[in-house]
């Protein structure tokens, strides 16, 4: 049997901050960053996985990656892969490590790398995209790789295997659906906060003639502003076309009611992030105070409570799942069958560096084998630093054409990691 060797890491930064790409009211010069993993064996495997970062703090997240390398180093690769479930709940059952969330934050975020690096070893070696991995096993198999601690109010392993058999006739069709037809995406590139009126008004343009059927603008920096950008957004894609709104965690609960009803007259198809993502009761009362504009989050939900909690409350219409927030693809198999349990629609987060090749597989994964349905779900896309990938994304007609290529599509270009890991300041630009 092959064995690990070792678990390189690379702080990998992006000057996005430059041009604006990323701005938004919480965060207004972003430079999209990837505490990046390479989990290698001796039988020449490469896992490659990322957490997403905005810059500063970046080195903190690769320090965290690499306190997890003796879970890892030295050990036999098969009896890992072959059971990923126990695998997972291993290494978020380290009790010291633990204690530094638990379960939530920059460790836990640690966990989700190597755990997304491990099925990126096991995609590969399956030959297949990891979306079409996990769509091929069987409900038992499924249900085997979630941690239910915490969420059997809400949801059992009697209820996830119930949700996966309803989902298995049709799996082939929807397999073979997806490969012609791809899945739906709505982009953020023309919303960013930074973005002068020109600028808006050019990438709407494009959205439009690109074939999105929705865009979404940043908004909560300051009112009059937003006002002005949403009707030029209004001017450019017409009237009846859906625009969603994110605040990125910018209000308190009042004020995110009174201006997301200042804001009604353009029928926002959502308000995304609206105050803080850890406030499921805010959540829920701002749902009721702009009814029907609906509420979404989730890009930052900590972990698969916070998302039960969400649903439990109906304090959310759309769910964002990330695909590097949470202890990867295990928790968030957990957060798609939890989404299915209350029937709420789910529409990921890609808005930063790989998030969109990462993503997509979750996505593409619930369609085929959990929800049975791409109705009322898109992903989000924006077209930034693709070019980085391995793998990039391929967007035809607004629409994410589902990989072939094996593996999690995290992988990044060798060439792309040495000319911009972080060396005390901007690089590679």
């Amino acid at each position: 049997m092959s064995r690990i060797v070792a678990l390189e890491t690379a702080d990998v930064r992006f000057p996005t901050s430059l041009s604006l790409d990323g701005s938004d009211a919480m965060n207004p010069d972003p430079d999209y960053s990837a505490a990046y993993v390479i989990v290698r064996t001796d039988a020449g495997d490469a896992g490659h996985a990322f957490v997403f970062t905005i810059g500063r703090g970046n080195d903190v997240q690769v320090a965290a990656i690499e306190a997890l390398s003796g879970h890892l180093v030295g050990r036999e690769i098969e009896p890992l892969l072959a059971d990923m479930g126990s695998t997972f709940r291993e290494i978020i059952g380290d009790s010291q490590l633990r204690w530094l969330g638990p379960e939530k934050g920059v460790m836990h975020m640690a966990i989700g790398a190597v755990v997304n690096a491990l099925w990126d070893i096991k995609a590969k070696r399956a030959g297949l995209p990891l979306w079409q991995l996990l769509a091929r096993m069987t409900p038992e198999e499924i249900v085997d790789l979630v941690d239910f601690r915490y969420l059997t109010n809400a949801l059992t392993r009697e209820d996830a295997l119930a949700i996966l058999r309803a989902a298995e006739p049709g799996r082939a069709e929807r397999e073979q659906e997806l490969l012609a037809t791809g899945y739906p995406g709505y982009t953020t590139s023309p919303g960013w906060l930074g973005y002068s009126d020109e600028k808006l008004e050019r990438l709407a343009r494009e959205a439009l003639a690109d074939g999105f059927t929705q865009i979404k603008l940043k908004v909560g920096a300051d009112l009059d502003d937003d006002i002005r950008r949403f009707r030029k957004a209004r001017e450019v894609v017409g009237e009846d076309f859906p625009i969603a709104i994110d605040a990125n965690q910018r209000w308190e609960v009042s004020e995110a009611i009174a201006w997301v009803n200042a804001l009604a007259e353009f029928r926002p198809a959502w308000i995304e992030e609206p105050t803080s993502p850890d406030d499921i009761l805010g959540h829920a009362e701002i749902a009721r105070g702009v009814a029907p504009i609906r509420v979404a989050t989730g890009e930052h939900a900590q972990n698969r409570m916070i998302f039960k909690q969400l649903l439990q409350a109906e304090a959310i219409s759309v769910m964002q799942i990330d695909a590097v927030r949470v202890a990867g693809v295990n928790e968030n198999i957990a957060n798609l069958l939890l989404a299915a349990k209350f029937g709420v629609p789910v529409c990921p987060h890609a808005g930063g560096v790989g998030l969109c090749e990462a993503v997509q597989h979750l996505s593409m994964f619930d369609f085929v084998a959990v929800s049975g349905t791409r109705e009322g779900r898109m992903i989000e896309f924006v077209d930034h630093l693709h070019e980085h990938f391995v793998i990039p994304t391929d967007i035809r007609g607004g629409s994410y054409m589902a990989p072939t290529a094996p593996g999690t599509g995290m992988e990044m270009k060798a060439e792309s990691i040495a000319a911009y890991t972080w060396t005390g300041a901007h690089v590679g630009a």
